[in-house]
């Protein structure tokens, strides 16, 4: 595949994926809060500060995807492996772990107020794995990236 194709298919996967994001964070969480509230009128003061605490954790996915927007520029340009792209790796990786932690540091805030179950936090774990699994493979990533690059220009200097 060439990679303007690649860039062009990537850029739509990533124009897809924070679609479906914005539909998630501001219609679907919404809309079960809003349900969870009506069936348990007691745990309705809980709304706004978990909306806004989900929504919180949306600014480092929707960041990760503006520096992988970067990184498909590069790639259509045919400069894949760049130091740049090394760098935007390493910051979805410091990204995913950010959210990862904020992600748990609130469960557990939330569970001490009161404002949230232990099943709940049990199951956010879940999302955690998930978020320090990103940020692994991103790190794993970068690290191959910046090899590469450093392999091209010595080659290049050869040339």
């Amino acid at each position: 595949m060439k990679q303007k194709t690649m860039a062009r298919w990537l850029r739509a996967i990533l124009v897809g994926a924070g679609l479906c994001g914005l539909g998630v964070y501001f219609v679907v969480f919404p809309a079960l809060g809003r349900h969870i509230a009506a069936a348990a009128p007691e745990f309705s003061y809980c709304y706004w500060p978990w909306l806004l605490f989900i929504w919180g954790s949306g600014a480092p996915c929707y960041a990760a995807v503006a520096l992988a927007w970067r990184i498909v520029t590069k790639i259509g340009r045919d400069r894949s492996f760049c130091m740049e792209n090394a760098r935007d790796l390493q910051r979805i990786a410091i990204a995913a772990a950010v959210d990862a932690a904020y992600f748990f540091i609130g469960n557990i805030v939330f569970l001490f107020l009161g404002m949230n179950h232990p099943g709940v936090v049990l199951g956010s774990m879940v999302i955690v794995f998930v978020g320090l699994a990103v940020a692994a493979i991103a790190a794993a990533l970068s690290h191959l990236v910046r090899k590469a690059a450093d392999l091209q220009e010595q080659s290049d200097l050869t040339i």
